[in-house]
Protein backbone atom coordinates (compact mmCIF):
# COMPACT_ATOMS: atom_id res chain seq x y z
CA UNK A 1 0.00 0.00 0.00
CA UNK A 2 1.10 3.67 -0.37
CA UNK A 3 3.24 4.97 2.36
CA UNK A 4 2.08 8.53 1.40
CA UNK A 5 1.35 10.67 4.68
CA UNK A 6 2.09 14.11 5.75
CA UNK A 7 2.49 15.51 1.71
CA UNK A 8 0.17 17.11 0.04
CA UNK A 9 -1.17 14.18 -2.36
CA UNK A 10 -3.87 13.82 -5.18
CA UNK A 11 -5.50 10.24 -5.12
CA UNK A 12 -6.25 8.66 -8.71
CA UNK A 13 -8.22 6.12 -9.26
CA UNK A 14 -8.27 4.47 -12.96
CA UNK A 15 -10.36 2.28 -14.49
CA UNK A 16 -8.30 -0.46 -15.38
CA UNK A 17 -8.77 -1.30 -19.47
CA UNK A 18 -5.28 -0.16 -21.33
CA UNK A 19 -7.62 2.89 -23.47
CA UNK A 20 -8.21 4.29 -20.16
CA UNK A 21 -5.61 3.81 -17.91
CA UNK A 22 -2.53 4.84 -19.89
CA UNK A 23 -3.65 8.52 -21.10
CA UNK A 24 -4.99 9.17 -17.46
CA UNK A 25 -1.16 8.19 -16.28
CA UNK A 26 0.29 9.99 -18.69
CA UNK A 27 -1.55 13.09 -17.43
CA UNK A 28 -0.48 12.01 -14.12
CA UNK A 29 3.04 11.88 -14.85
CA UNK A 30 2.84 15.28 -16.86
CA UNK A 31 1.24 17.14 -13.84
CA UNK A 32 3.74 15.46 -12.06
CA UNK A 33 6.73 17.65 -13.54
CA UNK A 34 4.64 20.49 -13.52
CA UNK A 35 4.31 20.14 -9.65
CA UNK A 36 7.14 18.92 -7.98
CA UNK A 37 5.96 19.12 -4.58
CA UNK A 38 3.21 17.29 -4.78
CA UNK A 39 2.50 13.25 -4.53
CA UNK A 40 0.14 11.06 -6.42
CA UNK A 41 -1.62 8.04 -5.28
CA UNK A 42 -2.82 5.67 -7.88
CA UNK A 43 -5.42 3.14 -6.30
CA UNK A 44 -5.10 -0.09 -8.24
CA UNK A 45 -5.93 -3.44 -7.61
CA UNK A 46 -3.70 -6.75 -7.56
CA UNK A 47 -3.68 -8.21 -10.69
CA UNK A 48 -3.26 -4.58 -12.80
CA UNK A 49 -0.13 -3.66 -10.74
CA UNK A 50 2.34 -4.77 -13.15
CA UNK A 51 0.11 -2.45 -15.36
CA UNK A 52 1.69 0.37 -13.80
CA UNK A 53 5.30 -0.42 -13.88
CA UNK A 54 6.23 1.81 -16.47
CA UNK A 55 4.35 4.43 -15.09
CA UNK A 56 5.97 4.15 -11.44
CA UNK A 57 9.71 3.94 -13.30
CA UNK A 58 9.08 7.31 -15.23
CA UNK A 59 7.02 9.28 -12.07
CA UNK A 60 8.80 9.31 -9.29
CA UNK A 61 6.44 10.94 -6.83
CA UNK A 62 3.63 8.23 -7.87
CA UNK A 63 3.04 5.49 -5.56
CA UNK A 64 0.04 2.70 -5.78
CA UNK A 65 -2.46 1.94 -3.24
CA UNK A 66 -2.96 -1.75 -4.11
CA UNK A 67 -5.98 -3.18 -2.48
CA UNK A 68 -7.09 -6.03 -2.42
CA UNK A 69 -10.42 -7.09 -4.89
CA UNK A 70 -13.28 -9.42 -5.17
CA UNK A 71 -17.02 -9.24 -5.92
CA UNK A 72 -19.49 -11.74 -5.64
CA UNK A 73 -20.58 -11.03 -10.04
CA UNK A 74 -17.26 -11.31 -10.95
CA UNK A 75 -15.29 -14.73 -11.60
CA UNK A 76 -12.16 -14.32 -9.53
CA UNK A 77 -9.21 -13.20 -10.73
CA UNK A 78 -11.34 -10.61 -12.82
CA UNK A 79 -9.43 -7.04 -11.91
CA UNK A 80 -9.62 -5.74 -15.64
CA UNK A 81 -12.18 -5.04 -18.92
CA UNK A 82 -9.75 -8.19 -21.00
CA UNK A 83 -10.43 -10.72 -17.92
CA UNK A 84 -14.51 -10.15 -18.55
CA UNK A 85 -15.86 -13.35 -20.61
CA UNK A 86 -19.62 -12.77 -21.97
CA UNK A 87 -21.32 -14.00 -18.34
CA UNK A 88 -19.49 -11.04 -17.18
CA UNK A 89 -20.53 -7.02 -18.15
CA UNK A 90 -18.45 -4.34 -18.49
CA UNK A 91 -21.26 -2.84 -15.85
CA UNK A 92 -20.23 -5.45 -13.53
CA UNK A 93 -16.55 -4.52 -13.19
CA UNK A 94 -18.13 -0.40 -12.52
CA UNK A 95 -19.86 -2.33 -9.99
CA UNK A 96 -17.85 -4.32 -8.54
CA UNK A 97 -15.27 -1.52 -8.05
CA UNK A 98 -17.24 0.35 -5.73
CA UNK A 99 -16.59 -2.36 -3.61
CA UNK A 100 -12.66 -0.74 -2.62
CA UNK A 101 -14.59 2.39 -1.49
CA UNK A 102 -14.66 2.21 2.44
CA UNK A 103 -10.94 0.84 2.10
CA UNK A 104 -10.15 3.45 0.31
CA UNK A 105 -11.79 5.69 2.84
CA UNK A 106 -10.52 3.75 5.74
CA UNK A 107 -7.11 4.62 4.17
CA UNK A 108 -7.12 8.11 3.66
CA UNK A 109 -8.15 8.38 7.39
CA UNK A 110 -5.22 6.76 8.46
CA UNK A 111 -2.99 9.41 7.30
CA UNK A 112 -1.94 12.75 8.88
CA UNK A 113 -2.78 14.20 5.53
CA UNK A 114 -5.54 13.20 3.44
CA UNK A 115 -5.79 13.70 -0.46
CA UNK A 116 -6.21 17.32 -1.62
CA UNK A 117 -8.63 15.97 -4.72
CA UNK A 118 -9.50 12.75 -6.48
CA UNK A 119 -8.87 12.55 -10.03
CA UNK A 120 -10.74 9.03 -11.69
CA UNK A 121 -12.10 7.79 -15.00
CA UNK A 122 -15.04 8.41 -16.80
CA UNK A 123 -16.29 4.70 -16.06
CA UNK A 124 -16.18 4.76 -12.39
CA UNK A 125 -18.46 8.20 -12.23
CA UNK A 126 -19.79 6.33 -8.72
CA UNK A 127 -16.34 8.18 -7.11
CA UNK A 128 -17.68 11.39 -7.25
CA UNK A 129 -19.37 10.06 -3.70
CA UNK A 130 -15.84 9.02 -2.73
CA UNK A 131 -14.79 12.38 -2.90
CA UNK A 132 -17.89 13.13 -0.98
CA UNK A 133 -17.07 10.76 1.29
CA UNK A 134 -13.64 12.68 2.23
CA UNK A 135 -15.04 16.18 1.42
CA UNK A 136 -12.57 16.84 -1.47
CA UNK A 137 -13.37 17.84 -4.97
CA UNK A 138 -13.43 15.42 -7.98
CA UNK A 139 -11.98 15.71 -11.44
CA UNK A 140 -13.37 13.28 -13.87
CA UNK A 141 -11.23 12.32 -16.39
CA UNK A 142 -12.26 11.48 -20.11
CA UNK A 143 -10.34 8.96 -22.36
CA UNK A 144 -12.77 9.60 -25.08
CA UNK A 145 -13.27 12.76 -27.33
CA UNK A 146 -15.68 15.48 -26.60
CA UNK A 147 -18.05 14.79 -29.20
CA UNK A 148 -18.50 10.95 -27.63
CA UNK A 149 -18.65 12.12 -24.04
CA UNK A 150 -21.34 14.64 -25.23
CA UNK A 151 -22.92 11.85 -26.86
CA UNK A 152 -22.71 9.50 -23.97
CA UNK A 153 -24.00 12.37 -21.62
CA UNK A 154 -26.91 12.66 -24.02
CA UNK A 155 -28.18 9.08 -24.34
CA UNK A 156 -27.80 8.54 -20.62
CA UNK A 157 -29.91 11.46 -19.44
CA UNK A 158 -32.73 10.86 -22.54
CA UNK A 159 -32.41 6.95 -22.22
CA UNK A 160 -33.90 6.24 -26.46
CA UNK A 161 -35.44 3.27 -26.62
CA UNK A 162 -33.84 0.22 -28.20
CA UNK A 163 -35.71 -1.00 -31.39
CA UNK A 164 -36.90 -4.33 -31.35
CA UNK A 165 -34.65 -5.98 -33.87
CA UNK A 166 -31.54 -5.97 -35.32
CA UNK A 167 -32.93 -4.67 -38.40
CA UNK A 168 -34.89 -2.09 -36.95
CA UNK A 169 -31.35 -1.02 -34.35
CA UNK A 170 -29.56 -0.35 -38.11
CA UNK A 171 -32.30 1.54 -40.01
CA UNK A 172 -33.82 3.40 -36.93
CA UNK A 173 -32.36 7.32 -36.48
CA UNK A 174 -31.51 9.01 -32.74
CA UNK A 175 -31.27 12.53 -33.45
CA UNK A 176 -29.47 14.00 -30.20
CA UNK A 177 -31.31 17.33 -30.04
CA UNK A 178 -29.53 18.54 -27.03
CA UNK A 179 -26.41 18.99 -29.24
CA UNK A 180 -25.91 22.16 -31.11
CA UNK A 181 -25.28 20.22 -34.19
CA UNK A 182 -28.17 18.20 -33.69
CA UNK A 183 -26.80 14.54 -35.03
CA UNK A 184 -28.51 11.61 -36.05
CA UNK A 185 -27.35 8.03 -35.41
CA UNK A 186 -28.44 4.49 -36.24
CA UNK A 187 -29.52 2.80 -33.05
CA UNK A 188 -26.93 0.83 -33.64
CA UNK A 189 -23.89 3.51 -33.54
CA UNK A 190 -24.59 4.46 -30.46
CA UNK A 191 -22.15 4.19 -27.78
CA UNK A 192 -21.98 0.63 -27.13
CA UNK A 193 -21.81 0.44 -23.41
CA UNK A 194 -25.40 2.34 -23.39
CA UNK A 195 -26.96 -0.19 -26.36
CA UNK A 196 -26.09 -3.12 -23.58
CA UNK A 197 -27.89 -1.38 -20.60
CA UNK A 198 -30.29 -3.61 -19.29
CA UNK A 199 -32.87 -1.84 -17.61
CA UNK A 200 -33.70 -3.42 -13.76
CA UNK A 201 -30.07 -5.22 -13.86
CA UNK A 202 -28.64 -3.92 -10.48
CA UNK A 203 -25.18 -3.65 -11.90
CA UNK A 204 -26.48 -1.91 -14.98
CA UNK A 205 -28.76 0.62 -13.14
CA UNK A 206 -25.66 0.93 -10.78
CA UNK A 207 -23.62 1.78 -13.86
CA UNK A 208 -25.91 3.93 -15.93
CA UNK A 209 -26.13 5.79 -12.32
CA UNK A 210 -22.39 6.23 -12.29
CA UNK A 211 -21.92 8.07 -15.64
CA UNK A 212 -24.63 10.39 -14.90
CA UNK A 213 -22.84 11.56 -11.72
CA UNK A 214 -19.99 12.57 -14.07
CA UNK A 215 -21.79 15.93 -14.59
CA UNK A 216 -21.74 16.63 -10.81
CA UNK A 217 -18.34 16.42 -11.17
CA UNK A 218 -16.55 19.88 -9.99
CA UNK A 219 -14.05 19.79 -12.99
CA UNK A 220 -13.55 17.77 -16.05
CA UNK A 221 -10.31 16.77 -18.29
CA UNK A 222 -10.82 15.58 -21.38
CA UNK A 223 -7.52 14.34 -24.28
CA UNK A 224 -8.41 16.53 -27.53
CA UNK A 225 -7.91 19.99 -28.42
CA UNK A 226 -9.59 23.21 -29.38
CA UNK A 227 -9.21 22.66 -33.40
CA UNK A 228 -10.84 18.85 -33.62
CA UNK A 229 -13.28 19.63 -30.80
CA UNK A 230 -13.45 23.17 -29.75
CA UNK A 231 -17.33 23.39 -30.55
CA UNK A 232 -17.92 20.44 -28.38
CA UNK A 233 -16.23 21.27 -25.85
CA UNK A 234 -17.78 24.46 -25.48
CA UNK A 235 -21.08 22.33 -25.62
CA UNK A 236 -19.83 20.13 -22.08
CA UNK A 237 -19.02 23.95 -20.37
CA UNK A 238 -22.66 25.01 -21.20
CA UNK A 239 -24.09 21.68 -20.23
CA UNK A 240 -22.22 21.29 -16.71
CA UNK A 241 -22.55 25.18 -16.01
CA UNK A 242 -18.44 26.33 -15.35
CA UNK A 243 -15.64 27.09 -17.22
CA UNK A 244 -13.69 23.76 -15.20
CA UNK A 245 -13.40 21.18 -18.56
CA UNK A 246 -9.63 21.40 -19.46
CA UNK A 247 -9.13 20.14 -23.26
CA UNK A 248 -5.23 19.10 -22.59
CA UNK A 249 -4.63 16.75 -26.07
CA UNK A 250 -2.97 15.43 -27.13
CA UNK A 251 -1.71 14.08 -24.31
CA UNK A 252 2.37 13.46 -24.97
CA UNK A 253 2.92 9.42 -23.75
CA UNK A 254 5.21 9.34 -21.07
CA UNK A 255 8.36 7.81 -21.06
CA UNK A 256 10.12 5.35 -23.93
CA UNK A 257 7.34 3.77 -26.17
CA UNK A 258 8.42 0.08 -25.02
CA UNK A 259 6.61 -1.77 -21.62
CA UNK A 260 3.65 0.58 -21.88
CA UNK A 261 0.83 -2.23 -23.23
CA UNK A 262 2.06 -5.73 -22.36
CA UNK A 263 3.36 -8.65 -24.17
CA UNK A 264 4.50 -8.91 -28.48
CA UNK A 265 5.31 -11.81 -30.47
CA UNK A 266 8.23 -9.14 -31.94
CA UNK A 267 10.25 -6.89 -30.09
CA UNK A 268 9.71 -3.07 -30.65
CA UNK A 269 13.30 -2.76 -31.85
CA UNK A 270 12.51 -5.37 -34.46
CA UNK A 271 9.12 -3.70 -35.59
CA UNK A 272 10.89 -0.57 -35.45
CA UNK A 273 13.86 -1.94 -37.87
CA UNK A 274 11.68 -3.17 -40.53
CA UNK A 275 10.14 0.01 -40.79
CA UNK A 276 13.53 1.54 -41.45
CA UNK A 277 14.19 -1.01 -44.34
CA UNK A 278 10.73 0.32 -45.91
CA UNK A 279 10.63 3.55 -47.99
CA UNK A 280 8.89 6.68 -47.36
CA UNK A 281 5.45 6.65 -47.23
CA UNK A 282 5.23 2.72 -48.35
CA UNK A 283 3.20 0.94 -45.41
CA UNK A 284 -0.04 0.68 -44.06
CA UNK A 285 -0.25 0.02 -40.68
CA UNK A 286 -3.25 -1.49 -39.50
CA UNK A 287 -4.96 -2.18 -35.59
CA UNK A 288 -7.76 -2.99 -34.23
CA UNK A 289 -6.82 -1.67 -30.96
CA UNK A 290 -6.61 -3.90 -27.22
CA UNK A 291 -9.82 -5.07 -26.57
CA UNK A 292 -11.36 -6.43 -29.90
CA UNK A 293 -10.13 -9.36 -31.99
CA UNK A 294 -11.18 -9.67 -36.03
CA UNK A 295 -13.29 -12.71 -36.89
CA UNK A 296 -11.82 -15.26 -38.94
CA UNK A 297 -13.84 -13.37 -42.25
CA UNK A 298 -12.17 -10.06 -40.90
CA UNK A 299 -9.06 -11.42 -41.21
CA UNK A 300 -9.05 -13.33 -43.93
CA UNK A 301 -10.82 -10.61 -46.10
CA UNK A 302 -7.97 -8.09 -44.77
CA UNK A 303 -5.25 -10.81 -45.71
CA UNK A 304 -6.47 -11.18 -48.86
CA UNK A 305 -6.89 -7.22 -49.66
CA UNK A 306 -3.22 -7.02 -49.28
CA UNK A 307 -2.05 -9.68 -50.71
CA UNK A 308 -4.09 -7.97 -54.07
CA UNK A 309 -3.13 -4.43 -53.24
CA UNK A 310 0.63 -5.26 -53.15
CA UNK A 311 1.49 -2.42 -50.33
CA UNK A 312 3.78 -3.05 -47.70
CA UNK A 313 2.20 -3.73 -44.38
CA UNK A 314 2.14 -3.42 -40.04
CA UNK A 315 -0.23 -5.68 -38.76
CA UNK A 316 -0.94 -5.46 -34.97
CA UNK A 317 -3.10 -8.75 -34.00
CA UNK A 318 -4.12 -10.84 -31.26
CA UNK A 319 -6.03 -13.95 -30.08
CA UNK A 320 -5.34 -17.15 -30.98
CA UNK A 321 -7.64 -17.27 -34.31
CA UNK A 322 -5.09 -14.21 -35.93
CA UNK A 323 -2.37 -17.02 -35.50
CA UNK A 324 -4.12 -20.01 -37.57
CA UNK A 325 -5.71 -17.75 -39.99
CA UNK A 326 -1.89 -16.27 -40.90
CA UNK A 327 0.46 -18.94 -40.77
CA UNK A 328 2.69 -18.11 -43.68
CA UNK A 329 0.90 -15.00 -44.60
CA UNK A 330 3.93 -12.72 -43.10
CA UNK A 331 6.74 -12.12 -46.42
CA UNK A 332 9.17 -9.76 -48.13
CA UNK A 333 6.09 -7.01 -48.09
CA UNK A 334 4.94 -7.20 -44.77
CA UNK A 335 4.73 -8.37 -40.86
CA UNK A 336 2.38 -9.29 -38.77
CA UNK A 337 2.76 -8.53 -34.80
CA UNK A 338 0.69 -10.58 -31.99
CA UNK A 339 0.26 -8.95 -29.07
CA UNK A 340 1.76 -5.03 -27.92
CA UNK A 341 3.06 -2.98 -30.60
CA UNK A 342 4.53 0.57 -30.08
CA UNK A 343 1.47 2.48 -31.92
CA UNK A 344 2.93 5.70 -31.19
CA UNK A 345 6.37 5.35 -32.51
CA UNK A 346 5.23 3.22 -35.57
CA UNK A 347 2.57 5.83 -36.50
CA UNK A 348 5.52 8.67 -36.80
CA UNK A 349 7.69 6.40 -38.47
CA UNK A 350 9.00 8.14 -41.84
CA UNK A 351 7.56 4.68 -43.85
CA UNK A 352 4.28 4.68 -42.49
CA UNK A 353 1.39 6.48 -45.04
CA UNK A 354 -1.91 4.99 -43.90
CA UNK A 355 -3.53 3.55 -40.68
CA UNK A 356 -6.22 1.26 -40.99
CA UNK A 357 -8.26 1.69 -37.59
CA UNK A 358 -10.87 1.06 -35.46
CA UNK A 359 -11.35 4.34 -34.20
CA UNK A 360 -10.45 4.53 -30.81
CA UNK A 361 -10.03 7.58 -29.19
CA UNK A 362 -6.82 6.73 -28.36
CA UNK A 363 -6.16 5.59 -32.10
CA UNK A 364 -7.27 8.59 -33.11
CA UNK A 365 -4.96 11.42 -31.71
CA UNK A 366 -2.18 8.76 -32.03
CA UNK A 367 -3.00 8.87 -36.23
CA UNK A 368 -3.96 12.56 -36.12
CA UNK A 369 -0.60 13.59 -34.68
CA UNK A 370 1.53 11.72 -37.46
CA UNK A 371 -0.16 13.14 -39.58
CA UNK A 372 -1.02 9.66 -41.42
CA UNK A 373 -3.90 9.20 -43.49
CA UNK A 374 -6.84 7.54 -41.74
CA UNK A 375 -8.92 4.46 -42.93
CA UNK A 376 -11.60 3.94 -40.49
CA UNK A 377 -13.42 0.63 -39.47
CA UNK A 378 -15.39 0.96 -36.61
CA UNK A 379 -16.58 -1.69 -34.48
CA UNK A 380 -18.13 -0.97 -31.27
CA UNK A 381 -17.93 1.58 -28.23
CA UNK A 382 -18.14 5.05 -29.38
CA UNK A 383 -16.19 3.97 -32.26
CA UNK A 384 -19.38 4.87 -34.45
CA UNK A 385 -19.53 8.55 -33.29
CA UNK A 386 -15.52 8.94 -33.85
CA UNK A 387 -15.78 8.27 -37.31
CA UNK A 388 -18.34 10.13 -37.94
CA UNK A 389 -16.48 13.09 -36.59
CA UNK A 390 -13.36 12.79 -38.68
CA UNK A 391 -15.15 11.33 -42.29
CA UNK A 392 -18.39 13.69 -42.41
CA UNK A 393 -17.54 16.31 -40.27
CA UNK A 394 -13.44 16.84 -40.46
CA UNK A 395 -13.05 15.20 -43.63
CA UNK A 396 -9.62 13.71 -42.39
CA UNK A 397 -10.48 10.19 -43.03
CA UNK A 398 -12.16 7.48 -45.23
CA UNK A 399 -14.46 4.97 -44.02
CA UNK A 400 -13.66 1.67 -45.31
CA UNK A 401 -15.65 -0.72 -42.97
CA UNK A 402 -18.43 -0.94 -40.32
CA UNK A 403 -18.71 -3.27 -37.79
CA UNK A 404 -18.18 -7.31 -37.20
CA UNK A 405 -20.92 -8.41 -39.54
CA UNK A 406 -20.65 -9.35 -43.04
CA UNK A 407 -22.87 -6.74 -44.23
CA UNK A 408 -20.09 -4.23 -43.04
CA UNK A 409 -17.08 -5.80 -44.08
CA UNK A 410 -15.66 -4.65 -47.76
CA UNK A 411 -15.06 -6.53 -50.97
CA UNK A 412 -11.86 -7.80 -50.72
CA UNK A 413 -10.70 -6.45 -54.05
CA UNK A 414 -12.79 -2.97 -52.76
CA UNK A 415 -10.15 -2.90 -49.90
CA UNK A 416 -7.29 -3.80 -51.95
CA UNK A 417 -7.97 -0.76 -54.24
CA UNK A 418 -8.48 1.61 -51.27
CA UNK A 419 -4.60 0.02 -49.62
CA UNK A 420 -2.91 0.93 -53.06
CA UNK A 421 -4.58 4.57 -53.15
CA UNK A 422 -3.70 5.80 -49.47
CA UNK A 423 -0.01 4.87 -50.29
CA UNK A 424 0.04 6.43 -53.45
CA UNK A 425 0.82 10.17 -53.98
CA UNK A 426 -1.75 12.58 -54.95
CA UNK A 427 -4.90 11.51 -56.74
CA UNK A 428 -8.45 11.64 -54.83
CA UNK A 429 -6.74 10.99 -51.28
CA UNK A 430 -4.58 14.77 -52.08
CA UNK A 431 -7.53 16.30 -50.17
CA UNK A 432 -7.92 14.04 -47.49
CA UNK A 433 -3.80 14.19 -47.05
CA UNK A 434 -3.64 17.88 -46.76
CA UNK A 435 -6.51 18.07 -44.09
CA UNK A 436 -4.88 15.35 -42.27
CA UNK A 437 -1.43 17.61 -42.54
CA UNK A 438 -2.82 20.73 -41.55
CA UNK A 439 -4.79 19.16 -38.21
CA UNK A 440 -1.92 17.50 -37.13
CA UNK A 441 -0.10 21.06 -37.22
CA UNK A 442 -3.09 22.58 -34.96
CA UNK A 443 -2.58 19.76 -32.49
CA UNK A 444 1.16 20.27 -32.47
CA UNK A 445 0.49 24.12 -32.29
CA UNK A 446 -1.66 23.16 -29.16
CA UNK A 447 0.55 21.65 -27.30
CA UNK A 448 3.50 23.86 -27.82
CA UNK A 449 3.63 26.65 -25.57
CA UNK A 450 1.23 28.85 -25.34
CA UNK A 451 -1.38 26.62 -27.45
CA UNK A 452 -4.55 25.93 -26.02
CA UNK A 453 -3.80 22.41 -24.48
CA UNK A 454 -1.05 24.05 -23.12
CA UNK A 455 -2.29 26.80 -21.26
CA UNK A 456 -5.61 24.39 -20.49
CA UNK A 457 -3.08 22.06 -18.97
CA UNK A 458 -1.51 25.30 -17.08
CA UNK A 459 -5.10 26.30 -15.64
CA UNK A 460 -5.72 22.75 -14.65
CA UNK A 461 -2.11 22.80 -12.70
CA UNK A 462 -3.25 26.05 -11.18
CA UNK A 463 -6.47 25.16 -9.85
CA UNK A 464 -5.11 21.38 -8.37
CA UNK A 465 -2.09 23.81 -7.32
CA UNK A 466 -4.86 25.96 -5.06
CA UNK A 467 -6.99 22.93 -4.21
CA UNK A 468 -3.82 21.38 -2.05
CA UNK A 469 -2.52 25.13 -0.86
CA UNK A 470 0.91 24.27 -2.33
CA UNK A 471 2.80 27.26 -3.95
CA UNK A 472 3.17 26.66 -7.46
CA UNK A 473 6.37 26.96 -9.69
CA UNK A 474 6.86 27.53 -13.25
CA UNK A 475 6.46 24.09 -14.90
CA UNK A 476 8.27 22.94 -18.27
CA UNK A 477 6.20 22.97 -21.35
CA UNK A 478 3.90 20.23 -22.63
CA UNK A 479 6.69 17.27 -24.45
CA UNK A 480 6.31 17.66 -28.42
CA UNK A 481 5.57 14.82 -30.66
CA UNK A 482 8.85 13.58 -32.08
CA UNK A 483 8.59 11.19 -34.45
CA UNK A 484 10.77 7.64 -34.62
CA UNK A 485 12.60 8.62 -37.97
CA UNK A 486 12.00 12.05 -39.99
CA UNK A 487 9.18 14.82 -38.85
CA UNK A 488 5.58 13.91 -40.68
Amino acid sequence: MSTTGDVHHLLVFPFPAQGHLIPLLDLVHHLSIRLPGLSFTVIVTPANLPLLDHFLAATPSASPLVLPFSFSTLAPGVEHVRHLSHGNSVAALIHALSSLRPAVVSWARSLTRSPFALLSDFFIGWTHHLAADLDIPRVVFYSSGAFGVSILDHVWRQMPPAPTSDAAASSSSVTLASLTSAPSFPYSHLPSVYRRYKAGDPDWEFARDSFLTNAASWGAVINTFDALEGDYIAHLRRSYGHDRVWDVGPIHPAGAVGGRGGRSSVPAEEVMAWLDACPPRSVVYICFGSQYTPTEAQIGGIATALEKSGVRFLWALGGAAAAAALEGFEGARGMVVRGWTPQVAILGHAAVASFVTHCGWNSVLEGVTAGVALLVWPMEAEQFVNAKLLVEDRGVAVRVGEGSGEEGTPAAEELARTLAESVAEGGEWQEVRDRVAELRARAMEAVAEGGSSYRALEQLTIQLAQLSKYTIRAGPPLPRHHSHSSDK
